[in-house]
């Protein structure tokens, strides 16, 4: 039976825009008739993916997300002594294995059209058949010669890739990312800014005032997040390294508990800690707990995140009394103004057991 670890968290971010629309406006959702703020699962994924606990936990074991990858083919071969054209020609054809390629009027040749993740292994084969070219052989690249069914990469193990002209080399995703939104009602609000320049003259009368003036909005709130990983999917992407599997286990809550996504940072410096983790390990079938929001936790007198911990703790009881047991094991941490419980490390050693 596959084994899941499901991971509930609740981050209070001060004013911020984390993730914006189209518009500039922070992402919204309406959850049990209510307004609220909503981060997006892409910007969670992102700001995990590329942050420097990621890097410090997996090293170089983390793939590329890009359309790039055919001028830096390019580079490499020009590099190492090709021509131009001949360059650019061996450097489509290897490009082109991943998906099809950029159309040639846009002025980037070697661009492939959709963003692609390539892992290390991918990277060093088609670096491999470059040096081929430039020692003077022939090459007739194919999927099979660059292209990996087990990965090297911990986030593509984990998040998944599809490439539509190769299949059968796609990653079907070991772990699920929720939009995060808030426990309770919250709204957008508009701040009202100016600037003025520093080289004004305040003395003379046509030279007064600010030089610009802007609107930006922002929202506030307590955020519920949660996150699913098979386990078993992840080890088998992995080709069975149980060590690889911990250590992007130990990534992923390390950064889902301590890294913001980067949206509007220099404006709110709305950097934020979970407040509370609850991981949770077993066979049981998956299920969010953010039905404990539905209706809006009001600011008692404990406080929001106060509420929200009582609601979402009285929600996965309720759901084990109805159903069975939800998982097998539990464990959590809370950091709060006036207590503590737990810590980061007891749960990443049980979610690392997880896959052990």
């Amino acid at each position: 039976m596959t084994t899941f670890l499901q991971l509930h968290l609740l981050t209070a971010y001060p004013p911020s825009n984390l993730n914006r629309d189209d518009t500039g406006r922070p992402k919204t959702v309406v959850f049990g008739g209510e307004p609220r703020l909503r981060v997006s699962s892409q910007s969670l994924k992102r700001a995990w993916r590329t942050s420097s606990v990621f890097a410090g936990t997996l090293g170089d074991r983390v793939g590329a997300r890009t359309q790039r990858f055919g001028e830096e083919l390019y580079h490499r071969l020009v590099a190492g002594g090709l021509g131009a054209e001949q360059a650019l020609s061996t450097a489509k054809e290897i490009a082109g294995v991943f998906g099809k390629l950029a159309d040639d009027k846009n002025g980037k040749p070697a661009y492939i059209k959709q963003l692609v993740f390539i892992s290390p292994e991918e990277k060093a084969k088609a670096f491999e058949l470059v040096d081929k070219v430039i020692q003077g052989e022939s090459i007739k690249p194919n999927a099979k010669d660059i292209l990996v069914t087990v990965d090297s990469a911990a986030d593509i193990a984990m998040f998944g890739r599809m490439l539509a002209d190769a299949p059968a080399f796609n990653r079907e995703a070991a772990v699920q990312v929720a939009h995060a939104l808030t426990t309770h009602k919250a709204a957008v609000e508009d701040d009202y800014y100016v600037a003025v320049d520093d080289l004004k003259n305040a003395a003379e009368h046509d030279d007064v005032g600010t030089s610009f003036i802007g609107v930006q909005e922002y929202g506030s709130g307590l955020f519920y997040i949660y996150v699913c990983i098979d386990c078993d999917l992840l080890k088998k992407n992995l080709g069975a390294d149980a060590e690889l599997a911990a250590d992007a286990i130990e990534a992923l809550i390390t950064s889902a508990a301590t890294v913001s996504p980067t949206g509007k940072q220099a404006s709110f410096a709305s950097r934020a800690r979970a407040s509370f983790m609850m991981a949770e390990r077993g066979t049981q079938q998956p299920r969010t707990l953010a039905a404990a929001f539905l209706k809006p936790v009001r600011d008692g007198v404990g406080g929001v995140l106060d509420a929200s911990v009582e609601a979402l703790s009285r929600f996965s009881d309720n759901l084990d009394a109805v159903y069975g047991k939800c998982a097998d094991e539990r464990v959590q941490l809370l950091a709060m103004p006036d207590r503590f419980e737990g810590s980061l490390e007891e749960v990443v050693t049980f979610a690392r057991e997880s896959v052990a």
